[in-house]
């Protein structure tokens, strides 16, 4: 038996109704008396089921309804029509239990008091959120050290780092042990070493805690990090819910082999004008793009050649050292998508 979701939402529609605005002063106070008013859809038969434990990442550029999507399963906004659950609860009109329940970061907005020491903000949510003073600090306690709080924990939020106040508002976030945590941009400006920092947290809350993780990110790299699954959303609508590494096999386009080959093999290689070594007769759809002895990278579609097809033809005349592979970035594909209009079929979502 299939556990019941943590989010359950079906063809969830959402409008904006936009005045526009008439030129000249004359069409100003027009505006006012008697507005053209014109209905902008944001969000359009979105279906999303997502159970307890996944970690999935929704993606989309700006303008896509992702924001939208996440105020609406915040119950921050109502949707315009469609079915919502998240918890078993009405977002919207359940939203005091609501809260209790969930956890939300945005990247570039902080639920942190600005002038006052972390530790006093973090005092301030327990309060609010009525967490009992005994799991208040065994929680605080168990996100010190997951998160490495101690060294600025009585430094006033307004002199942290980007990536400190990241981390404090992560443990703001998850002070009343939420099921479900939405993160916007959670890794947006930060270094490499706090970004990896984040990840890591988010990877063990997910696995060890068994946190539901809504993660919405430019970043792509947070994604393969972090999420099997991957919802694609663009004009309001969604265009893919599957797997990531199945997005990748689909529209993935060319990989690379490098081959690293004996430094006999390379000597008597013919050479190109800039005296490169050059391997000849190369399989069709097979191209060399670049040569530093002793490696050579060839390009190649899985329409042309397998990897292993390719790994033999080239041991049956080369002596090989050694082979690598390398995928393309996720990045580029869904660069790729967007550029060249792909149509995408949704695949069954991830069990």
């Amino acid at each position: 038996m299939s556990p019941s979701p943590m989010i359950d939402a079906q063809h969830l529609n959402k409008t904006f109704r936009v005045a526009k605005r008439r030129a000249g002063r004359l069409g100003s106070l027009r505006s006012v008396v008697d507005p053209d008013v014109r209905t902008v859809p944001a969000v359009a038969d979105l279906s999303l089921r997502i159970v307890p434990g996944e970690m999935i990442g929704l993606i989309g550029p700006n303008g896509a309804g992702k924001s939208t999507t996440i105020k609406m399963l915040t119950g921050i906004l109502t949707p315009t029509s469609g079915y919502i659950r998240v918890a078993g609860l009405d977002p919207h009109r359940q939203r005091r239990e609501m809260a209790a329940r969930i956890g939300v970061v945005f990247g570039q907005r902080s639920q942190l008091w600005w002038d006052l020491p972390l530790s006093d903000s973090l005092r301030l949510l327990r309060h609010l959120y009525r967490v009992p003073q005994s799991r208040h600090e065994a929680n605080l306690t168990r996100l010190r050290a997951m998160l490495d709080l101690d060294e600025f924990l009585d430094t006033p939020v307004r002199q942290l780092s980007l990536g400190q106040r990241m981390r404090g508002d992560l443990a703001a976030a998850l002070l009343h042990d939420p099921e479900l945590l939405y993160l916007d941009e959670p890794t947006i400006g930060l270094d490499v070493v706090a970004k990896a920092r984040i990840r890591t947290f988010l990877r063990d809350i997910n696995t060890q805690q068994g946190v539901t993780v809504v993660l919405t990110t430019h970043d792509m790299d947070d994604i393969e990090a972090l999420c099997r699954r991957m919802v694609i959303v663009d004009h309001g609508r969604k265009l893919y819910d599957g797997e990531v590494a199945a997005i990748r096999e689909r529209f993935g386009g060319e990989r690379t082999i490098i081959a690293e080959l004996d430094e006999s093999e390379i000597a008597r290689l013919p050479r190109d004008d800039h005296g490169q070594p050059l391997l000849a007769d190369l399989p069709a759809g097979i191209r060399q793009i670049e040569a530093e002895p002793p490696h050579i990278a060839l390009s190649f579609t899985r329409d042309s050649m397998l990897a292993p097809e390719l790994v033999a033809w080239l041991g049956a005349r080369h002596r090989l050292r050694d082979v690598t592979f390398s995928e393309p970035r996720i990045e580029d594909v869904i660069r790729r998508i967007y550029e060249e209009g792909l149509l995408l079929h949704e695949p069954a979502p991830v069990s």
